[in-house]
């Protein structure tokens, strides 16, 4: 072709332009993530992103050093809307990256933020530099568009493509750090492939995949497809082919953070969701990641919108993925609750020094299951580990080790004797050894030489013996209680410590300890009564006062 007869030739309608041009790509990071997708087809190892903004000019200008264009492939692929690579055979790049776009429309991507594209690409040392439009363009009617171009030389070695976005609608200002985690949310980065971004000439950001999760703190996560393997649910065809991440953080994410982002070779195509699953559960409110689906931009039928912004949930193919995923956040759902759970009690354990699962194996049944429900529901509760921990010690000290044992408030010297044996549920031996201590500590106190226990319990105690132990109260005008009343307590002392001695102790005498204990004649609550008893016993005896020549 004679290079004075060339031109350059854009087709179109102008509807189109302003409905999928305007209206789809009015949001900076989905205008700029189809800039930073051109440069990905074309095979780029970088692709710079430069935001200028002062007083002189507002412009953004996207730089790539991928394959470059010719004039001839600008004016047969580049400016044919909606050619679809796909169809024409040409699904890879030259680098052999699978190519994103095949719609053909993510140049009208332009026109949301610009009124003037100025495109510069070198390839096979000829650079082509063309201008489009906003004005001119939509006002053609119909008629094919031709934008101005020059043709210069460059270097054999030397291609890429440059963007620059002009004249933009945009009139405030750019906030560079939220665009970078914007823009990182849209695509999984290859590691052959770097963006960075700049305003001005501030600091130049790389943008990353560790963006998407940026402040962020992870408390778990799971890797899949590994996490799947042993489970009822990874009968889908696919899912072997699903690769990618879900984490679970300690503290609730924000509203625009949650869900599942899924992509397909390296673009979004369905923004973050839980893919119709309920989301009542705490659980929702803690989850994000992303996932790899490259597979569903390979099926036969399109089912990825036109602004990669979901896909289309109703065909049957894609409806099997979304049960899939659903069911994959339920078996999920349920190792968070076990491992949040865990790990809560861990540090409950650490910081209240309660062993949890010990604490309930050392509470009546009746009691255990009540308590378990309750610890349950401070587990899926959203109170901080440190009022948590709080809760449990209240809970511990309401219900603590051994409860029966100790809401009885015994007395600290029989408490100490029965202890060990009631927490062996050796019943019968916690009651022996506490009435043993009651015997020694009565026989210490009254200097009694008496050789048998129950004798000796005649001559200590009652009126006008050995020990008192009403001598030292009176009633509350100071005045004495009558004699009858201080008699009553003084034998009632005797006898209980007699009988005591007679119906507990004396029975090992005659019987094996094992045989009490195992025929149920002397059960848990028998034990608790009779420490219950020596516990008042003992506090008479402690509070008692030898009478001199009794």
């Amino acid at each position: 072709m004679n290079e004075q007869n060339k031109e350059l030739v854009m087709s179109f309608d102008p509807k189109t332009i302003e409905h999928l041009g305007i209206k789809m790509y009015s949001q900076l990071p989905n205008a700029i993530a189809e800039l930073i997708a051109n440069g990905y087809d074309a095979c780029a190892g970088e692709v710079f992103i430069h935001l200028l903004d002062n007083e002189n000019e507002k412009k953004i200008i996207v730089s790539d050093n991928g394959d470059g264009m010719t004039f001839e492939e600008v004016n047969d692929k580049f400016l044919v809307i909606g050619r679809n690579r796909r169809e024409e055979g040409n699904d890879a790049s030259s680098c052999g990256r699978v190519v994103t776009g095949k719609k053909g429309l993510g140049k009208l991507a332009f026109f949301g933020i610009g009124e003037k594209i100025t495109i510069e690409t070198c390839k096979e040392g000829q650079k082509t530099i063309f201008v489009l439009d906003w004005n001119e363009l939509i006002h053609t009617s119909g008629k094919p568009y031709k934008p101005q171009y020059t043709i210069k030389n460059c270097r054999k070695d030397e291609k890429g493509t440059t963007i620059i976005l002009s004249k933009l609608k945009r009139k405030s200002g750019f906030d560079i750090y939220s665009l970078s985690k914007s823009l990182a949310k849209l695509f999984n980065f290859p590691d052959d492939f770097i963006v960075f971004l700049q305003l001005n000439d501030s600091e130049i950001i790389e943008i990353t995949n560790k963006l998407k999760y940026e402040g962020i703190k992870e408390e778990f996560e799971w890797k899949l497809p590994d996490c799947l393997k042993e489970k009822e649910i990874s009968d889908y065809e696919n899912y072997e082919n699903i690769e990618g991440k879900i984490i679970t953080t300690e503290k609730p994410l924000k509203p625009g953070l949650r869900g599942i982002t899924l992509f397909a070779n390296g673009r979004m195509v369905n923004k973050a969701e839980f893919f119709g699953s309920s989301e009542s559960s705490h659980f929702f409110s803690y989850t994000t990641g992303w996932l790899d689906i490259d597979f569903v931009d390979n099926w036969e039928q399109d089912v990825i919108s036109t602004n990669r912004q979901s896909l289309d949930w109703e065909n049957p193919k894609t409806n099997e993925l979304r049960i899939f995923l659903t069911k994959v956040l339920g078996e999920i759902h349920k190792g968070w609750r076990e491992r949040r759970k865990e790990k809560r009690r861990e540090k409950v354990m650490e910081t209240t020094n309660i062993n949890v699962p010990d604490w309930l194996n050392k509470v009546p049944e009746n009691i255990r299951n009540r308590l378990d429900s309750l610890l349950k529901s401070i587990d899926d509760s959203e109170l901080s580990s440190s009022e948590q921990s709080n809760v449990v010690n209240n809970l511990h000290t309401i219900v603590p080790d051994y409860p029966y044992f100790h809401w009885r408030q015994l007395h600290p010297i029989i408490q100490d004797a029965a202890e060990r044996d009631y927490q062996n549920k050796d019943y019968y031996r916690a009651f022996i050894e506490s009435a043993k201590r009651f015997i020694t500590e009565t026989r210490k106190k009254s200097e009694s030489v008496n050789q048998s226990d129950q004798s000796m319990m005649g001559e200590v105690y009652g009126h006008r013996k050995t020990l008192s132990v009403t001598k030292k109260y009176k009633k509350p005008d100071g005045s004495n209680f009558p004699l009858d009343t201080l008699r009553s307590i003084e034998d009632g002392q005797k006898y209980l410590s007699m009988g005591i001695v007679a119906g507990g102790r004396n029975p090992i005498s005659h019987e094996e300890i094992r045989d009490l204990r195992d025929s149920g004649l002397f059960s848990e609550k028998d034990c608790l009564d009779g420490l219950s008893l020596l516990s008042h016993l003992m506090k008479r005896l402690e509070n008692s006062e030898k009478i001199q020549n009794g």
